[in-house]
């Protein structure tokens, strides 16, 4: 066989053998910058998921794969990064995207191309109602976590708590939460703070807090800034007792704390990471295991659920799936079991889990 012969057969080889077929999902999250720490450990989460799927052979042939875009958690990047998933990459659903105001920054590019958004890493209740069409959520909303919060604190005999609160859409839709807890309680709040979600002022935060002689704080905010503001809490002299919400919820988040996370209370959304009575946390510490780690933390969690949501959409698909099939696949799954923990949609309600707990930090640990 002559040179040209075997340069022909080498080219028909790889013209004939196919290249493994995938199926593209799209995320845009803050991969860098202030909630990075917590981003990551959900993808850390998602892909326990995915690589244990993509190693059985895929859904139905088909390897799933994440194109990810790092937003740094700005608003405007999310909502190009989104346009580009979408438009440029055509991937078949948008997945745990990161904050508020970037999720709903998300929605016009799922509302004109009929594109889900499974798992969004936020408990907002503007994605729960009224309902999105295209937005498929599995965690618990920050308004019953906040109320949950300060119902806890009351009941402790807590009574003069303060409030700091981001200004943004985030922060407004935690602290209607809180305030329904007050009111429930017949309570106020001795101060309600407002904190810019970029460049928190310190310097007037703290004072006001300990003015208004605080005995507990609810910090609503996420990652370094809430950890720059406890850290300037205790600098004070401050000993008040801090709860924040479960965005805040990551290994990283505590790390970032350091000596300041002792007794800072955190609220869940799902359970506990060391209660392998869940099959859920039994399954994803297992796969954790085998890739050489220990232990799970609540944000490896929810990335975990999200991905189990995306993968029996995807499953209940079909073949060659579409935009459309996984649109009507989720919003045709009912009681699915994650594992301990059911997911339900319907075309009237796309809530997911509807779970929240409370965790305190302790000796750099999350504990019950």
């Amino acid at each position: 066989m002559n040179k040209l012969h075997v340069l022909c057969a080498a080219l028909l080889a790889l013209a004939t053998t196919a290249a493994p077929a995938q199926i593209l999902i799209g995320q845009t999250a803050g991969l860098t910058g202030s909630v990075a720490a917590g981003v990551n450990e959900t993808i850390a989460g998602s892909q326990l998921v995915i690589d244990a799927v993509n190693a059985q052979g895929g859904i139905h042939g088909e390897k799933i794969e994440v194109l990810r875009m790092d937003d740094t958690f700005d608003v405007k990047r999310a909502s190009e990064n989104a346009r580009v998933l979408i438009e440029d990459k055509k991937v078949l659903a948008l997945f745990m995207s990161r904050g508020t105001p970037h999720s709903q920054a998300i929605i016009p590019w799922l509302d004109k191309y009929d594109v889900a958004l499974i798992g969004p890493s936020t408990g907002a209740m503007v994605l729960h109602k009224p309902v999105q069409k295209h937005v498929f959520n599995v965690r618990a909303t920050y308004q019953r976590e906040a109320e949950k919060a300060i119902q806890h604190l009351l009941t402790t005999g807590i009574a003069r708590i303060a409030v700091v609160h981001v200004t943004d859409s985030f922060g407004q839709d935690a602290l209607e939460g809180a305030m329904t807890g007050f009111a429930k309680a017949q309570a106020k709040p001795v101060v309600t703070v407002p904190a810019d979600r970029e460049k928190p002022d310190y310097k007037t935060i703290v004072p006001t807090i300990k003015e208004a002689n605080a005995q507990a704080v609810l910090w609503i905010g996420s990652g370094a800034a809430v950890v720059d503001g406890i850290k300037a809490l205790r600098a004070s002299g401050s000993a008040a007792q801090v709860v924040t919400l479960s965005n805040n919820a990551a290994s990283g988040f505590i790390k970032q704390l350091g000596d300041a996370s002792k007794g800072v209370i955190v609220t869940q959304v799902f359970p506990n990471e060391r209660s392998i009575s869940y099959p859920m946390v039994k399954e994803a510490l297992a796969l954790a295991q085998a890739k050489g780690h220990a232990e799970l933390s609540p944000a490896t969690l929810e990335g975990f659920a999200a991905a189990k949501v995306l993968v029996e959409a995807l499953r209940r698909a079909g073949p060659k799936p579409t935009r459309a099939k996984v649109l009507a696949a989720l919003e045709s799954l009912r009681a699915y079991d994650l594992g301990g923990l059911e997911v339900s949609y319907s075309p009237q309600d796309h809530s997911g889990i509807d779970f929240a707990d409370l965790a305190i930090i302790s000796d750099g640990r999350f504990k019950r």
